[in-house]
């Protein structure tokens, strides 16, 4: 069976290896095209390509697919696509080329968090759980059939991060086995539910940023759906921003107006003040600075405790 391998981030490199290690024959990859990264801008490949590339698999990058990549996906002659986190929507040309169609693994246990980026809003919404669930592909975002899924708790201490690389180790697994039963012709099928359906756009920075009014809860939420990226923040004064990495809830401290900073030294750690209590800010990144634990950072930086943190000057 000859497939061709859609995907870009490191997310969809699990899968495409478990189908390399289960002897697949995977005749070519289709990933986005190369584009600067980082503060040096400095032009890199996605994790596809660098595994295409190390494994000898001829690699196409159209900016679109459907205007640009559809003749040399046609001369490939597939029986099969297998897509990932492509970052593409496929046209129903493309979708027409492979004889057995695109089977596509999503990050979310659908027909919730269709969209580009699941797993974030699943940790940004609370979910007590996620998953990972193949799909048949149609001309639709994530609407096509599911075929399987797997599921996992989202614990407190997860992060986007940490709960991607979980489901891709999920989705190598569930890839070969829905590939297996479709081979065997004992695969499910079955139709999402359109009731149960939600759809979350892409992440834009300004999703990143906090907002004290809110719950001690819903502001951890954000912090951990926004690492790696965007990252969450807090708002300083004169535009400066406070890149927040890690918080915890911090209990049994006065209430005070959101956003109030109520302790700010090496002992107590920096408490600021949230719409029903207060969260410690564990890690953060001052403007220009690095990454570091909070109180470390105390320990050379003043703040004082009773100002709002939107007024605060690092």
């Amino acid at each position: 069976m000859r497939i061709v391998v859609m995907g870009t981030p490191t997310f969809a490199v699990k899968p495409f290896e478990a189908l390399l290690s289960a002897r697949y024959e995977i005749v070519g990859a289709f990933t986005q095209p190369d584009r600067p990264c980082g503060r040096g801008c400095k032009v890199q490949i996605s994790p596809v390509k660098a595994l295409a590339l190390e494994r000898g698999i001829p690699v196409f990058q159209p900016l679109k697919i459907r205007r640009d990549g559809l003749a040399d996906f046609q001369a490939l002659q597939p029986d099969l696509c297998v897509t990932a986190a492509f970052g593409q929507i496929l046209s129903e040309e493309v979708l027409a080329v492979p004889k057995l169609g695109t089977v596509n693994v999503h990050a979310s246990l659908l027909p919730r968090h269709r969209g580009p980026a699941p797993v974030n809003w699943a940790v940004l919404m609370d979910d007590a759980v996620t998953g990972v669930t193949t799909m048949l592909t149609d001309k639709g975002i994530d609407t096509g059939d599911m075929l399987l899924s797997a599921q996992t708790p989202i614990t407190d201490t997860d992060t986007a991060g940490t709960l991607l690389t979980r489901l891709s180790d999920m989705g190598a697994k569930l890839l070969v086995e829905t590939l297996t039963r479709l081979e065997h012709g004992d695969c499910p099928r079955i139709k999402q539910d359109e009731a149960l359906m939600t759809y979350e756009p892409k992440l834009a920075k300004e999703l990143g940023e906090l907002n004290f009014s809110e719950s001690t809860r819903r502001s951890l939420c954000r912090v951990r759906a926004m690492d790696p990226w965007p990252g969450a923040y807090a708002a300083l004064a004169a535009g400066g921003v406070l890149k927040v990495w890690r918080a915890v809830a911090a209990p049994d401290t006065p209430r005070a107006t959101p956003g109030t900073v109520l302790a700010a030294d090496p002992k107590n750690g920096l408490i600021v003040a949230t719409g029903d209590g207060a969260m410690e800010l564990t890690e953060i990144q001052a403007p220009n600075a690095k990454r570091m634990d909070a109180r470390a950072f105390l320990r050379g930086h003043s703040i004082r405790a009773g100002q709002p943190l939107n007024e605060v000057y690092l």
